[in-house]
C-alpha cells in the first residue's frame, strides 16, 4: 500500500526518521565519551543532540500518524500501534532525560543510563517499523512489490529446476 503522506511517491515518514534516530545515538555516544573522561564539551554535544532528535521525532510523527491511520491490515495496523507506543515512550524518555539534565550537574549517571535503555527502545521500534515494510509492504505501491513477488517466485523454480 502506497503512503499517503507522501512527496512524489516517496513516503515522508522513512525520510525523517534518520535524523532523531541519528541524534539520539551521537547523543549517546557524546554521554559516554563524557563520562569517560572527555571534555564538557561532550556533555553540551548530549544534551543539544537529544534536543534536536526530540524536535526531529516529532516532525517525523506527523506523516507517521497519517500512515499508521491508514492502515487496514489487522497485522500491520497491530504492529504499527506497537511502533507507535514505542516512539511515544521514546520520546516521553528522551524528554525527561533533557529535563532530568536541566535539573543536575553533569556528569550524573542517571540520564545516561536513561538514554542507554531509550536506545535499546529504539531499535525494538526501528525493527518493527522494518516489519511493517518488509513484510507487510506497509509504504510499498502494490504494482511494485506484486512485480518483486512475481520476480522472486520465477528465480525461486528457475534455482530449484537447476539443483
Amino acid at each position: 500500500m502506497a503512503s499517503p503522506a507522501s512527496l512524489g511517491r516517496h513516503p515522508i515518514h522513512p525520510m525523517l526518521v534518520p535524523f532523531p534516530i541519528g541524534l539520539w545515538v551521537f547523543s549517546f555516544v557524546a554521554d559516554l565519551i563524557f563520562a569517560g573522561g572527555g571534555a564538557p564539551i561532550w556533555n553540551d554535544l548530549a544534551f543539544y543532540t537529544m534536543a534536536g532528535g526530540i524536535i526531529g521525532a516529532l516532525l517525523a510523527a506527523i506523516p507517521g500518524l497519517v500512515d499508521f491511520l491508514s492502515l487496514t491490515d489487522t497485522r500491520a495496523r497491530r504492529i504499527g500501534a506497537a511502533h507507535l507506543a514505542l516512539n511515544l515512550l521514546i520520546v516521553a524518555l528522551f524528554a525527561a532525560n533533557l529535563f532530568w539534565r536541566t535539573r543536575s550537574p553533569a556528569g550524573v549517571p542517571g540520564p545516561v543510563w536513561l538514554s542507554a535503555g531509550a536506545v535499546v527502545l529504539l531499535v525494538i521500534s526501528g525493527w518493527l517499523g522494518g516489519e511493517m515494510v518488509f513484510v507487510h509492504g506497509v509504504g510499498v505501491e502494490r504494482e511494485h512489490r506484486v512485480a518483486r513477488e512475481t520476480e522472486i517466485r520465477t528465480e525461486t523454480r528457475e534455482q530449484a529446476r537447476r539443483a
